[in-house]
């Protein structure tokens, strides 16, 4: 039986509706997945379904469409069948619902059915679908909203991966973990998928040497370890890093990235005497973060950081079409770095 709704009667506050992590998902006559993260989305919509085939393998699941919605659909999916049991109704594009659908969706949330989950997904895209949101939100409909907003920032995907090693009771290193996230910095996706078969196939504690053997031809890895040979100012060895990752099949824009991205936190660090924790905090960075960024700046002063910036700001502009000649825009920038001197001198 679902649980009492508050009412708004009388003047009483409404009540809002609960928040539930997409790792540990849970059912409710309504759930709404929100969000653009489409990862956490699955990952959300799938527990769903997974815990209640557990409490009943009969669980019947059904898809529908919001934008290409057949008008009675809901109600059809949502009500007792002959022999009682239970449905699941996945919803999908409620971002672009037709008008039909979101006339009987608010209509539903005043009646939900015994027996029935029903799970809206809502990537935020639009605004489409608000008056139902906020309806669900207000606690109407006896509702959960997990939601899955975007991972973008380097410490958002740290803790995504740490959180799938934690779920797993897997232990990886900070230093494994780091050339993990470098590895697919732009793609949530593959990151899922590697952490997932490094739970899966090594046994024991994930160190960085495993990472590199399974992930080693990645170009954002080759790409870090290029960075971090130059900027630790070992010229020879970044230069034959870097020719190895360009015959690797690097692409000179990320081979820049990753310099600029541990440039600029190098930038946010030097000078600033904080506890690693409270600086990290206040820049949201991991402690790891500020500790390497903090051992990356030995030897370097003011001057030449900004040089070094200036550098990589130029090859920036040249690998992406201002220059003909790409690979020798990653040299002399690799060459400024490594020696902390104006190229030539």
């Amino acid at each position: 039986m679902a649980a009492p709704r508050s009412s708004s009667r009388g003047g009483a506050k409404p009540t809002k509706v609960p928040q539930v992590s997409w790792r540990d998902p849970r059912p409710a006559p309504v759930v709404l997945v929100s969000g653009p993260e489409e990862v956490c989305a699955e990952r959300a919509i799938a527990g769903v379904r997974d815990y209640l085939r557990a409490e009943d393998p009969a669980l019947e699941v059904h898809d529908v469409r919001a934008d290409d919605y057949a008008p009675g659909t809901l109600l059809s999916l949502t009500s007792p069948s002959l022999f009682g049991e239970p449905r699941l109704v996945r919803v999908s594009g409620v971002e672009k619902c037709s008008d039909a659908f979101l006339q009987e969706a608010v209509s539903y949330l005043a009646q939900t059915q015994d027996g029935a989950t029903v799970v809206l997904r809502h990537t935020g895209a639009t605004v489409r679908g608000k008056k139902l949101l906020d309806a669900l939100r207000a606690g109407e409909g006896d509702g959960i909203e997990i939601a899955c907003p975007a991972i973008k920032r380097d410490g958002d995907r740290v803790d995504f991966a740490a959180g799938e090693f934690k779920a797993a009771k897997k232990r990886i290193a900070p230093a494994a973990m780091r050339a993990l996230v470098s590895a697919f910095a732009d793609d949530l996706t593959e990151l899922a998928a590697a952490c997932q078969q490094l739970i899966g196939d090594v046994e024991g504690d994930v160190t960085e040497d495993v990472v590199t053997k399974y992930y080693g031809g990645r170009v954002e890895v080759s790409a870090f370890v290029v960075a971090d040979t130059a900027i630790a100012g070992r010229y020879g060895e970044a230069l034959i890093a870097l020719r190895h990752a360009l015959a690797s099949g690097a692409d000179p824009v990320p081979m820049v990235a990753a310099f600029a991205m541990k440039l600029r936190t190098m930038a946010r660090v030097a000078g600033n005497r904080e506890p690693s924790r409270q600086l990290a905090q206040r820049l949201g960075m991991k402690d790891w973060q500020v500790d390497r960024a903090r051992r990356d700046l030995a030897g370097w002063n003011e001057r030449s950081l900004g040089m070094a910036i200036q550098a990589t700001a130029r090859a920036d502009a040249e690998v992406k079409g201002a220059a003909r000649d790409p690979i020798f825009a990653l040299e002399r920038m690799v060459t400024v770095i490594a020696t902390r001197q104006p190229f030539g001198e």
